[in-house]
C-alpha cells in the first residue's frame, strides 16, 4: 500500500514538469532560449500568492467549482494501472467508470465557465461541449477495445496482463487502438491541432475561455488538475499501449515508466511543431477518425482475430 501511495505521489509531483518539458523542446527545436523545466513549479508558487478576486456577477459554483474539477481526476490517479511490479492496483474499474470521472471534472470545468456570465466563459464552455461529446465514445471504444485484447475489462488488470503477456497475434488491432488514443490524448488535454494552450486569442481558445475570469489559488488549482489530466492519459498510453518495464526491479520500472512519459511529451511536442491548429468545425473531422480506428480496432479483434 505504502508504494502504491508513492506511485500516486510522484505523479502528481511530476505533472507540472511533463507540461513544461513540451514547451521546452518546443522552443530548443524553434532555436528560442528554452524556459525552465521547473517553470510549472514556479507557476503554481506565484499563483498561490496571488489574490483570489471573484466577480460579482458569479454564483457560489466558482467558489467550489476547482475543487469539483480537480476531485474526479484525483480519484482516477487511484484507478490507474500499476507502474512499478508489486504495488497494489484496483483491478475492477472499466473504461465506463474511467471515462465517467474525467467527464464529469469536464462537466465541472464548463460550469465554471458558464457562471462568469462573460461571452468568453461561455463560447469555451460550449466549444469544451462540442469536443467532449465526440471524445467520449471514442475513448470509451479504445479502452473497452485493448482491455479485450489484454483479456480483462479491468483497466488495472489490463495493464498488467498486456506488460505480462503481450497480444502479438492481435498487432493489427493493438496499433489501431494507439492511434485513437494518441489522437483522445490531444484532444482532451486541448493540445495542438486541437487547440492551444499557450494563446488567448479569442477567435480560438477553449480551454483558456473558461478560465479568464478566475485568479489566484482557484487558479491554481485548475492548472494542477490541467496537469493531472496530462499525466492521466500520458500513463494510460505509456501502460496499455508501451507494456514493458513492469517485470523489471522497483527502480528500474520507474526509470522506465519516465522514459517512456518523456518519449510521449516529445511526441507531442514535435506534432505540434509540425501542425497548425485546426479550425473549431474541422476538430470533429480528427475525433471521427478516432471513432474509425476504434471501431477499426474492435473488428479487426473480433471478425478477423489480428
Amino acid at each position: 500500500m505504502i508504494l502504491y501511495l508513492s506511485t500516486i505521489i510522484l505523479l502528481i509531483v511530476i505533472s507540472p514538469l511533463l507540461l513544461s518539458f513540451i514547451t521546452q523542446i518546443k522552443m530548443f527545436i524553434t532555436f528560442k532560449k528554452p524556459i525552465s523545466i521547473f517553470q510549472g513549479y514556479r507557476n503554481f508558487s506565484k499563483l498561490m500568492s496571488k489574490e483570489t478576486i471573484i466577480s460579482e456577477e458569479t454564483s457560489a459554483v466558482t467558489r467550489v467549482a476547482p475543487f469539483l474539477i480537480l476531485s474526479p481526476l484525483l480519484i482516477v490517479l487511484f484507478l490507474l494501472p500499476p507502474i512499478v511490479k508489486g504495488a497494489y492496483y484496483v483491478s475492477f474499474v472499466d473504461a465506463f467508470t474511467i471515462t465517467g470521472l474525467i467527464s464529469l471534472s469536464t462537466f465541472f470545468l464548463m460550469l465554471l465557465g458558464l457562471d462568469s456570465a462573460s461571452s468568453f466563459g461561455g463560447m469555451g464552455s460550449s466549444r469544451e461541449a462540442f469536443i467532449s461529446a465526440l471524445v467520449e465514445p471514442a475513448m470509451i471504444l479504445t479502452v473497452f477495445s485493448v482491455s479485450m485484447m489484454a483479456g480483462n475489462l479491468g483497466i488495472g488488470q489490463a495493464g498488467v496482463n498486456l506488460a505480462s503477456s503481450f497480444p502479438q497475434k492481435h498487432m493489427a488491432s493493438f496499433l489501431f487502438s494507439a492511434i485513437s488514443f494518441f489522437i483522445l490524448l490531444i484532444a482532451e488535454n486541448g493540445r495542438i491541432p486541437v487547440d492551444n494552450p499557450q494563446t488567448h486569442l479569442e477567435v480560438t481558445m477553449i480551454h483558456e475561455a473558461m478560465i479568464l475570469d478566475i485568479t489566484g489559488v482557484y487558479l491554481a488549482i485548475v492548472e494542477m488538475a490541467s496537469s493531472i489530466k496530462f499525466i492521466i492519459f500520458a500513463s494510460l498510453f505509456a501502460s496499455l499501449f508501451m507494456p514493458f518495464g513492469l517485470q523489471f526491479s522497483i527502480p528500474v520500472a520507474l526509470v522506465i515508466f519516465i522514459a517512456k512519459l518523456l518519449i510521449i511529451c516529445i511526441a507531442i511536442a514535435l506534432l505540434e511543431i509540425g501542425t497548425a491548429k485546426l479550425r473549431l468545425f474541422k476538430v470533429p473531422n480528427l475525433l471521427g477518425i478516432s471513432i474509425v480506428f476504434a471501431f477499426l480496432s474492435l473488428i479487426t479483434f473480433y471478425v478477423l482475430g489480428a
